[in-house]
């Protein structure tokens, strides 16, 4: 069996209109359509791809994600150029999100590009791109964990 790309993300927030107003926002702007908008939740879905933000259980209302904790790391989204995720990082500056790191290129692969943000709750979330296929297009086709940073040095990921 070959799997064909993940489905869909859902992400519960602790603070769902907030997030919901959030992701209206930047969903739309990467291309994805909204298929559902209600009080169970915020659906997008297009490039393959689907994102759902639902609201927590009551008694989880208000707490924040914790990158760190067992479970989610960080969702990334794949851009088709490095264009693109200098245009997502003026766009999600004008949003407000907290920016962790603007554009750079990092060693994951060649070519790789990226930037790191954070929605309302926390969740991290990434914009890459990677020219060809990526680390198939090297010799060393193992991704390498990063070690966890410090505060001052807070992103890290593992990619491939």
């Amino acid at each position: 069996m070959q799997i064909n790309g993940i489905a869909h993300i859902q992400i519960t927030a602790g603070e769902y209109e907030r997030a919901r107003l959030f992701y209206r926002e930047l969903l739309p702007f990467m291309g994805l359509t909204e298929v559902m908008d209600d009080t169970s939740g915020y659906y997008c879905v297009g490039g393959r791809t689907g994102v759902l933000i639902s609201p927590p259980a009551p008694e989880h209302v208000g707490q924040r994600f914790v990158q760190r904790r067992v479970g989610l790391h960080h969702v990334c989204f794949r851009a088709r150029s490095r264009e693109d995720v200098r245009e997502a990082y003026d766009f999600i500056r004008n949003l407000g999100a907290p920016i962790i790191r603007a554009p750079q290129e990092d060693d994951w692969a060649p070519g790789y590009f990226s930037i790191l943000f954070e929605d309302p709750d926390g969740v991290r979330l990434e914009i890459n791109y990677v020219p060809g296929r990526g680390v198939f297009d090297t010799d060393d086709k193992k991704v390498r964990l990063v070690e966890p940073r410090t505060p001052s040095n807070p992103a890290p990921h593992n990619q491939g």
